[in-house]
């Protein structure tokens, strides 16, 4: 993949969600069809952590099958990382398990002006991708 596109409202929801968990990591996954990105789904950090996030695998089964269930596909994971910058932590790039779908950090160590970025994590190396914002 070169490229996410996502509308702004989903940003700033994501965004938001991320800030309403800090100080603590936020998580969620991304659903569309392809690089277009339909829908965001805030999940529960079951790690209550600052510098780590697990995903509560009961509401990952369920979003997981609704997800399938609309036809549609996990396109990116995202995480916050509240106070750093927003790149891949080696225990992030060692949990990186799904090679094929984007994963989108949300960098609040600013946190009026949070800054978002996505990467692909395939076996341990990591390439940024373009988030292409639209204005809808």
């Amino acid at each position: 993949m070169t490229m996410l596109n996502i509308a702004r409202g989903l940003i700033d929801r994501i965004i938001a969600h991320c800030r309403a968990a800090y100080p603590n990591e936020a998580c969620g996954i991304i659903a569309g069809k392809d690089q277009l990105v339909e829908k965001a789904y805030e999940m529960t950090n079951i790690d209550n952590s600052n510098v780590t996030y697990m995903m509560d695998p009961g509401e990952q089964f369920r979003v997981m099958k609704e997800i399938r269930n609309e036809g549609k596909k996990m396109v990116a994971i995202y995480h916050s990382h509240p106070h750093s910058l927003p790149y891949p932590s080696a225990r992030d790039v060692n949990l990186a398990f799904y090679s094929d779908v984007v994963y989108v950090i949300v960098g609040l160590a600013d946190k009026d002006r949070p800054e978002i970025r996505a990467f692909e994590i395939i076996e341990g190396n990591v390439e940024e991708i373009k988030i292409e914002v639209k204005n809808e």
